[in-house]
């Protein structure tokens, strides 16, 4: 797999995740997913302030192949969205990596140890 950065966590749905300084995640789908999908046409992203559980299906990324359901890798509460990516939803293909899709809160900091990481993510998609 050729671009899975090690600084970040992931998920078993193609998710990846950047904990950031203030302890809040933000959540993107990797380029293995962005590749699978093809071009990315639409996006509906969960609104700030909504809570979510972990593994809720909480958005909706679609292309011209397909609509894939994007799960909060944690429960928590989301605080942002990337407004930038809904109204360019094709910059999702041009960088996975850049384009976050939304923030988290997460409910228990513990939570984050559960994701994989970079090796356990490309190990799962080689």
């Amino acid at each position: 797999m050729s671009n899975v950065p090690a600084d970040l966590k992931y998920t078993e749905h193609d998710e990846w995740i950047r904990v950031e300084a203030d302890g809040t995640l933000t959540i993107g789908i990797t380029d293995y997913a962005q590749d699978a999908l093809g071009d990315i046409v639409f996006l509906d992203l969960p609104e700030a302030g909504r809570s979510v559980n972990k593994d809720e299906a909480i958005a909706v990324v679609e292309s011209v192949k397909a609509a894939s359901d994007i799960y909060a890798p944690v429960a928590g509460e989301i605080v942002a969205r990337n407004e930038d990516a809904i109204g360019s939803p094709e910059s999702v293909n041009g960088d996975a990596y850049a384009a976050w899709l939304f923030k988290i809160k997460p409910a228990n900091a513990d939570d984050v140890n559960a994701l994989w990481t970079a090796e356990k993510y490309a190990a799962e998609r080689a």
